[in-house]
């Protein structure tokens, strides 16, 4: 198994993610530079990491949605690749149109770093059966930016198709209606604020973010 993690200037839990991976699934990672132009050969996840690309200038993840490697990720996750934007990439993610709705500036404007218990909201995606039908797991968030927004119509559609994949049990930053994380249509492309890389050993304080990326992975 093969995995990439995106490298903007300004990421700084690329690092994180790459241990993340491979401590938790045995896969190989290779770091890709956010201005190369091809992917490695046979890769089966792609993970955007958190982080501040480009100093959050315009907007959070606008500048990197623009970078070229992007544009082969829009391709492979096109083609059913397994791809997870978490906190940054999360907000590269919708800023590329690879997933509906944006984050705003957190409800009460201040950035929040603390553990967050989330529910599973959908247990048959593929990045959560490894969760083994439990209900609620455990993860870190650490933004400023992380307050989910969609016009209603988006939302009501994002539940009623079984994209609200996490939801937060105490929302830290007004998302809405307690978003933490959604899937594409397809079922192929991941955002969520909360940080798996900063929560898959029980040293961590929770483990449960290693069980998404061993269900990534073994989707493919």
């Amino acid at each position: 198994m093969k995995a990439a993690v995106i490298v903007f200037p300004g990421s700084n839990c690329d690092r994180d993610c790459k241990v993340a991976i491979e401590r938790s699934t045995g896969a190989s990672v290779d770091m890709v530079w956010h201005g190369d132009t091809a992917l490695p050969a046979g890769v089966d996840l792609i993970v955007l990491p958190g982080g501040f690309s480009y100093g959050d200038y315009l907007r959070c993840g606008a500048m990197a949605a623009l970078s070229p490697i992007m544009a082969e990720v829009k391709a492979a996750a096109e083609r059913g690749v397994a791809t997870v934007g978490i906190c940054n990439g999360f907000q590269v993610l919708c800023e590329a149109g690879m997933l509906p709705g944006a984050l705003l500036r957190n409800e009460r404007l201040k950035y929040v770093c603390k553990p967050v218990e989330l529910e599973v909201t959908n247990a048959q995606t593929r990045f959560t059966a490894g969760d083994k039908g439990r209900r609620e797991v455990a993860m870190t968030v650490g933004n400023g930016e992380g307050n989910f927004f969609a016009d209603e119509a988006t939302l009501d559609r994002l539940e009623g198709e079984g994209q609200v994949v996490f939801r937060y049990l105490e929302n830290p930053n007004g998302s809405a209606r307690a978003i933490a994380g959604i899937v594409n249509g397809a079922g192929n492309v991941l955002g969520l604020m909360p940080h798996p890389d900063r929560a898959f050993e029980a040293e961590l304080g929770s483990a449960d973010g290693a069980d998404l990326f061993r269900s990534a992975l073994a989707s493919a």
